[in-house]
C-alpha cells in the first residue's frame, strides 16, 4: 500500500480561468517561467483554479486534499481587497445539475497582507482536509478588486494531498 502524505501536484496558470480584465499569456518576470498577466484597469477580476488530482471511486483511497498554494504578483498599485472561495462541486446525475457547496477553509496571509503590491504565496488550508472521489472536483476562485493601475501575473498553484492506493 502506498501512503504518501506529502504529494503535490503542479497546476499552470494556462489552466486557470480569468473574468473580467484583459488578459494574455505571457513570460513571467524571471525568466524562464510563464504566466497570466492582467492588465492595468479598475475592476474587480475573478481568477478560478481548477484543482486537478487523481480522484478514486473506492473510500478513502486516491486523494485527500489538504491545501491549496496560490503563487501571484501584483504589480504597480495595491489590490482594494482579494478574497477566496474554495468550493466543491458534486456533479449530477443524468438530467440533475451539479450541487456547489463551499468547503471551510482557512488562508495565509491574512487579507489584509495579501492584497499589498508584490510576490505573493497564499495558503488556502481545508479546515477538515476531503477525500476526492470520481464524483467531485474543487475549484479556488480568487476575486481581486483592482485599482485603475493594478497589474496581475498568475503564476502557478499547487495542490497538497495524501496519496493513498
Amino acid at each position: 500500500m502506498i501512503n504518501n502524505t506529502h504529494a503535490a501536484q503542479y497546476i499552470p496558470p494556462t489552466k486557470f480561468h480569468c473574468v473580467t480584465g484583459t488578459w494574455t499569456e505571457a513570460a513571467g518576470q524571471v525568466a524562464g517561467t510563464i504566466c497570466r498577466h492582467k492588465a492595468a484597469a479598475a475592476e474587480t477580476t475573478v481568477v478560478t483554479i481548477p484543482i486537478e488530482v487523481p480522484s478514486n471511486s473506492v473510500a478513502l483511497q486516491g486523494v485527500k486534499l489538504t491545501s491549496i498554494e496560490v503563487d501571484f504578483e501584483i504589480l504597480v498599485a495595491d489590490c482594494t481587497s482579494i478574497t477566496t472561495t474554495l468550493n466543491k462541486v458534486t456533479r449530477g446525475i443524468d438530467t440533475a445539475v451539479a450541487v456547489v457547496a463551499a468547503v471551510v477553509q482557512t488562508q495565509v496571509p491574512a487579507a489584509a497582507t495579501l492584497k499589498v503590491t508584490d510576490q505573493r504565496k497564499l495558503v488556502v488550508t481545508l479546515t477538515t482536509p476531503e477525500w476526492v472521489n470520481q464524483n467531485t472536483y474543487y475549484l479556488l476562485q480568487l476575486s481581486m478588486v483592482c485599482a485603475a493601475t493594478t497589474q496581475l501575473d498568475m503564476l502557478a498553484a499547487v495542490a497538497n494531498f495524501t496519496f493513498r492506493m
